[in-house]
C-alpha cells in the first residue's frame, strides 16, 4: 500500500515546453516534473501505473537552482528534477488533459 501511495506522489506534473512538445511528436518522449528523490525504476512504474503505457527508457535531469537579481535584490530559483520518459512505438499519452 505504501509503495502505491509513493507512485501516485512521484510525478508532480507534465513539463510543457517547445522542446518537450517536439520530443513527444518526433520521438514519443514525454517530460515530467518529479520529486527530488525519485529513481528511474520508480518513475517507470509510476508512468505505467498512471497512464497505462509501456515505458521503453527513462532519463533523469537535475535542474540546478539559478541566482537571479531583481532591483538589486538577490534570490534563487528552486532546483527541481525532470524525467524524460520514452514510450514504446505503439503507446501514447495525452499530457494536455492531465494538468
Amino acid at each position: 500500500m505504501k509503495n502505491q501511495e509513493r507512485l501516485l506522489k512521484l510525478i508532480l506534473s507534465p513539463h510543457i515546453s517547445e522542446k518537450a512538445t517536439i520530443g513527444a511528436e518526433k520521438n514519443n518522449e514525454y517530460v515530467f516534473h518529479v520529486i527530488q528523490n525519485a529513481t528511474k525504476p520508480e518513475i517507470k512504474d509510476a508512468v505505467e501505473a498512471l497512464f497505462n503505457a509501456k515505458v521503453k527508457a527513462v532519463r533523469i535531469v537535475n535542474v540546478i537552482a539559478k541566482k537571479k537579481q531583481f532591483r538589486g535584490m538577490e534570490g534563487n530559483r528552486k532546483a527541481w528534477k525532470k524525467a524524460y520518459v520514452s514510450l514504446q512505438a505503439d503507446q501514447k499519452i495525452d499530457v494536455a488533459g492531465v494538468q
